[in-house]
């Protein structure tokens, strides 16, 4: 590969998702994959090789600042791993057996938008339940990495993302945070993060190995995603521990939405209704919680003079 094949707008690409993967543990084959196949017109199956690869390699550096920061549960990576691994090897395989037929990349197109679906449908449900639980039971301490392991839902999440991962590159991380919060509605989320990360290294190592062998790799777009996506996740993780990435996760939601409507063959102007509705409806939050936190900030009045001698001011 000479470097003639290096494409720096895709490499911008990558930094834009190793920023998303790195704040917020979500979002990278979520963002990377379709924008491959949707704007840079890589085939489905060179996509979705070529992510698992970059993926297995960009992963490890954003793993490797939470592990130094010490917000990675080891047991929930332990009993994660045990299904993920076997399951993206048996992902990868069907993928491979799709790979041979005459209709694959269509068929790979089609998986990917309804992967990006749930993981939309898992997201929205993990708002709500949370915004319930809030009103319910208020505001609850969160575990870190002592929260107990329940180890049978533990290991079968493993085993279904590694399986969706291994046949569409899509969920290590969209799926998997959204998921393992429903199931530890009480993670803190900068060990949530760190978690994620690190459970995906040896998936997506067993992962890129496997497509390495039997995918459809396009080393070029693998080298220009991880110019980008290396720093990315890099400075993301860093940052991660003080921002909670809430917005950054329903800006996500709205790109999931008009990119799997897109890639199920909507209409462009459907696709691109739905994106810009729902950054205008995001942008609209931001300011109502900005007014709020600033109206919130300003000094209440002076007391009155009968307020103090009612209240006992009174020298």
């Amino acid at each position: 590969m000479d470097l003639g094949a290096i494409d720096l707008a895709l490499a911008l690409g990558g930094l834009i998702a190793g920023l998303m993967v790195g704040l917020t543990g979500m979002g990278g084959a979520a963002l990377v994959t379709p924008m491959l196949v949707l704007l840079f017109g890589v085939p489905p199956a060179a996509a979705v090789s070529s992510d698992v690869v970059a993926a297995a390699v960009m992963k490890p550096v954003g793993a490797a600042v939470h592990i130094r920061n010490k917000t990675v549960h080891w047991g929930l990576v332990s009993w994660l791993s045990l299904g993920s691994i076997p399951g993206v090897l048996i992902g990868t395989l069907i993928f491979a057996k799709v790979l041979a037929t005459s209709g694959a990349d269509e068929t790979i197109r089609t998986w990917i938008g309804v992967v990006l679906i749930i993981a939309l449908c898992a997201m929205l449900l993990k708002t709500y339940l949370t915004a319930r639980s809030s009103k319910i039971h208020g505001e609850q301490e969160l575990l870190g990495t002592q929260l107990p392991v329940r180890i049978l839902p533990t290991v079968v999440l493993g085993l279904i993302v590694g399986l969706i991962v291994g046949m569409t590159s899509v969920g290590s991380g969209s799926l998997m945070v959204t998921v393992l919060l429903l199931i530890y509605p009480l993670l803190r989320p900068s060990v949530l993060v760190g978690t994620d990360l690190t459970q995906a290294v040896p998936m997506l190592i067993a992962g890129a190995i496997a497509h390495a062998g039997l995918g459809d790799i396009d080393i070029a777009v693998v080298v220009s995603l991880l110019i980008g996506q290396l720093p990315g996740v890099y400075f993301g993780a860093r940052l991660s521990s003080r921002y909670d990435g809430r917005r950054l996760r329903y800006l996500l939601m709205v790109v999931l939405a008009a990119t799997a409507f897109k890639l199920l063959g909507a209409p462009s102007l459907l696709a691109g209704t739905i994106a810009i509705v729902g950054v205008l409806v995001i942008g609209a939050m931001m300011v109502q919680e900005r007014v709020r936190s600033k109206s919130s900030c300003e000094p209440s009045s002076s007391p009155s003079p009968e307020a103090l001698i009612n209240s006992g001011g009174k020298r």
